[in-house]
């Protein structure tokens, strides 16, 4: 985890860095659903390089966002969730999914005010 050094002095510029990229976003939408294994990840974000995916787990687990559990089984089984912290980022991301709802739906009905 980083410390509060390292982090901005913005609450929102804070929450940004955290999770500020695309895909980070969308593996936490993701992992609100259910905990994933690192290919069931792969496969339902769609363009994800494997670097990328793997880059981001790791960042978001040192950050806590994101918990890592190895089975001993073999051959070894990973699942990646939420941890209590990038659980609490729920109301953010429903904020996001109704704010793009609405924005769509204002697109169409501007769309179907121009026929």
């Amino acid at each position: 985890m980083k410390t509060r050094n390292e982090l901005p002095e913005c609450p929102v510029a804070t929450t940004v860095q955290l999770v500020g990229s695309k895909w980070k976003l969308l593996i936490i939408r993701n992992l609100l659903e259910s905990p994933c294994r690192f290919n069931e990840l792969r496969k339902n974000l769609d363009g994800i390089s494997q670097k990328v995916l793997t880059d981001s787990l790791r960042s978001m687990e040192e950050d806590g966002i994101v918990t890592r559990t190895v089975f001993p089984e073999v051959p070894p089984r990973v699942e990646y969730a939420l941890s209590d912290l990038g659980e609490s980022m729920r109301p953010i991301i429903k904020a996001m999914e109704l704010f793009g709802l609405e924005y769509k739906s204002q697109l169409e009905e501007e769309a179907s005010h121009e026929v």
